[in-house]
């Protein structure tokens, strides 16, 4: 408990410079205006996780992985939404495309980024090369999958329209409610919470509920306070610095919003529960791709004062085509229910070279565009040939889905 208030007080006064900046309306810079209220978003998602993994034992074992997901990547939204809203409120502006960008980035980051790192995490603690999933976990593959595949009906029409909206938040509502069905449970559970949170286990469930409550309202206030300064001193840091701001809304602000979550899971596969740790971040990923894509028309309908569509341009396009492939390479690589240091190693190996062709052809929009086609391409191919190899695992999986209940005591092969 001492180290937990030690850890409270330290995230605060990381918080207090971006509240005194925000409150006073005083920007000494760009750079320095990114830095502090990208630290106060990082510390903020800090709080939300905290709060959310103490409450692991409170909540069904399958819903609380979407909670836990749910809560941790709201930083995330609240930057995306920001510039989602501002394309709408400043029509013909570059926000649009920052929040297309964002999202991309959001997206892609997870699955080329976070998921090796746990693998390799998981490597290193155990000398195990690949981190299992339980037969439950066929329920966060089944709803990854399926927005992924609806986002080619998204391409075909080069924008994210409000029906698009009310279909994703569809599919999330289904993924939370097919969750919280699922009883995890098992061997390899423990007891003991990851991190920070196990010390809310040793007060009295009244208190562990304020204190909850309390972490999650203080959270979310710095955040709203925080997004849209943070979303405005990326775009100016990049004209400072010279360098492309579409690629630092796309990579760098992604990597703040993102950090909370990321550590959650590492902070289960360091506690032996790899398996809960890579759930996570999958519906992490399941989140983003349905609420997260759904919500920025609305968003972006609020700014405008009518309802409208979030339009993709060229390069949006491709953007989007590249998401959606790496996300169905991902859903291929995870249908034998595993996740292996080979898979890793591809994963991370193709998200590193999309983002040096990204910076090393950042100002040239045409080698940009079929650098991105290519890429996609190359993910779909490499998809589609996994998928085949692995027939039978898409049939059980497709049998999953159609059962509309876990399969017991059915593993994936090792």
């Amino acid at each position: 408990m001492r180290q937990f208030v030690v850890l409270l007080v330290i995230t605060a006064a990381a918080m207090a410079p971006a509240i005194i900046l925000r409150t006073t309306g005083w920007r000494p810079n760009p750079l320095l205006d990114a830095l502090i209220f990208g630290v106060a978003i990082l510390g903020a998602g800090f709080y939300l996780s905290w709060g959310a993994e103490a409450a692991e034992k409170r909540i069904s074992a399958g819903l609380i992985v979407a909670i836990v997901a749910l809560i941790t990547v709201l930083p995330e939204y609240a930057v995306d939404f920001y510039y989602a809203y501002s394309a709408g409120a400043n029509p013909g502006s570059n926000y649009v495309h920052y929040a297309a960008a964002n999202m991309t980035g959001a997206n892609r980051l997870l699955v080329g980024l976070a998921w090796p790192l746990l693998v390799l995490l998981h490597w290193r603690r155990t000398r195990e090369r690949a981190i299992p999933l339980r037969p439950t976990n066929r329920t966060e593959i089944v709803f990854l999958l399926l927005p992924s595949l609806y986002a080619f009906n998204i391409l075909f029409k080069n924008a994210i329209t409000i029906v698009d909206t009310a279909l994703l938040v569809a599919m999330f509502g289904l993924y939370v409610w097919r969750a919280s069905l699922a009883e995890e449970g098992g061997e390899g559970d423990s007891d003991d919470e990851p991190g920070p949170a196990a010390a809310l286990s040793v007060l009295p469930s009244r208190q562990q509920w304020f204190v909850m409550g309390a972490l999650t309202l203080t959270a979310m206030a710095v955040i709203l306070l925080s997004a849209e300064p943070f979303a405005e001193a990326m775009v100016d840091s990049g004209r400072v610095l010279g360098f492309d701001e579409f690629l630092l809304i796309q990579w760098l602000a992604p990597l703040a919003s993102e950090a909370p979550a990321v550590v959650v899971a590492v902070l289960f596969v360091l506690s032996g529960r790899a398996e809960n740790g890579l759930a996570t971040m999958i519906s992490d990923k399941i989140n983003q791709w349905t609420l997260l894509v759904g919500m920025l028309p609305l968003a972006l309908s609020l700014g405008a004062g009518h309802l409208s569509p979030l339009p993709l341009d060229a390069r949006q396009h491709e953007e989007f085509f590249l998401t959606a492939t790496q996300s169905l390479f991902g859903i291929a690589l995870l249908l034998r229910l595993r996740l292996g240091l080979g898979s890793a190693v591809a994963l991370a190996g193709l998200f590193v070279a999309q983002v040096v062709l990204a910076v090393v052809w950042q100002g040239n929009e045409a080698r940009t565009i079929i650098s991105l086609t290519w890429l996609g391409w190359g993910y779909l191919g490499l998809a589609l040939l996994i998928f085949a190899i692995n027939a039978k695992a898409l049939v059980d999986l497709v049998k999953f889905l159609l059962a509309g209940a876990p399969e017991a005591g059915v593993r994936g092969r090792a």
